[in-house]
C-alpha cells in the first residue's frame, strides 16, 4: 500500500499541488500537514509513520516535506527500512524499493556520517588549541576558593542557616550543596 504524506510551512498554504501528485502515484491513504518541518512535534508525520506497515512504500511529493535536515531524514528512512517500509520521492524520483534508491540513502548515509566525523574533529582541535593557550572549557566555576572561604567561616555559627549562607553568596542551596558536600558536617 502506498501511504502519503504532505506538508505545507503555515495555515494559509494550499497542499493540493502535493495532494493531486500523491493520488497520482497511488496513494490509498494521505496523512496532510500544516506545519513548519522545523517543528520536531508533527502528529500527521507521526500518524502516518505508525500507520504504514511492513511492505507499505510512504511517499512524499519532495524530501523537504518530511525533513529538515539530512540527519532527520536519514534517521527517518532508516527507522522505515528498519521496519520493513519503502520510501519514495516523487520530484527527486527517488525509490528505496530500487537498488538505485538504497544506494542513494546509503551514500547520503555515509556523507552524514563523515559530517558527523567532521565535526567531531573540528570540535576537538578548537578545545585542544583553546587549551593550549590556557583556556578552559565548560560554564564558569560559580563559587570562587574566596567564595568557599567565606561559606566556610558563615557556616562555622551554627545560628546562620544554609540556605541563608548561599543567597548571600547569590547561588541556590543545592550549588553550595555541590562544593561542600555533607554542608556542616564536612566542614575542615
Amino acid at each position: 500500500m502506498f501511504v502519503g504524506y504532505a506538508r505545507v510551512s503555515s495555515q494559509d498554504q494550499n497542499p493540493e499541488l502535493q495532494l493531486d501528485a500523491l493520488k497520482a502515484a497511488g496513494c490509498e491513504k494521505i496523512f496532510v500537514e500544516k506545519a513548519s518541518g522545523a517543528q520536531r512535534d508533527r502528529p500527521e508525520l507521526t500518524a502516518a509513520l505508525n500507520y504504514t506497515r511492513s511492505g507499505d512504500v510512504l511517499v512524499v511529493w519532495k524530501l523537504d516535506r518530511l525533513a529538515r535536515s539530512l540527519k532527520q531524514l536519514i534517521s527517518t528512512i532508516e527507522n522505515l527500512e528498519g521496519r520493513g517500509i519503502g520510501f519514495r520521492s516523487l520530484t527527486e524520483s527517488i525509490d528505496t524499493g530500487t537498488s538505485g534508491g538504497r544506494l542513494f540513502f546509503h551514500i547520503f548515509g555515509a556523507l552524514a556520517e563523515f559530517e558527523r566525523n567532521i565535526i567531531r574533529e573540528r570540535t576537538m582541535a578548537g578545545l585542544e588549541a583553546a587549551k593550549v593557550r590556557g583556556r578552559v572549557g565548560g560554564r564558569p566555576r560559580a563559587l570562587s576558593d574566596e567564595d568557599l572561604i567565606a561559606a566556610k567561616a558563615m557556616l562555622a555559627d551554627e545560628s546562620i542557616k544554609f540556605a541563608d549562607v548561599a543567597k548571600r553568596l547569590s547561588v541556590s542551596p543545592a550549588t553550595l550543596y555541590r562544593y561542600l558536600p555533607g554542608g556542616r558536617s564536612r566542614l575542615d
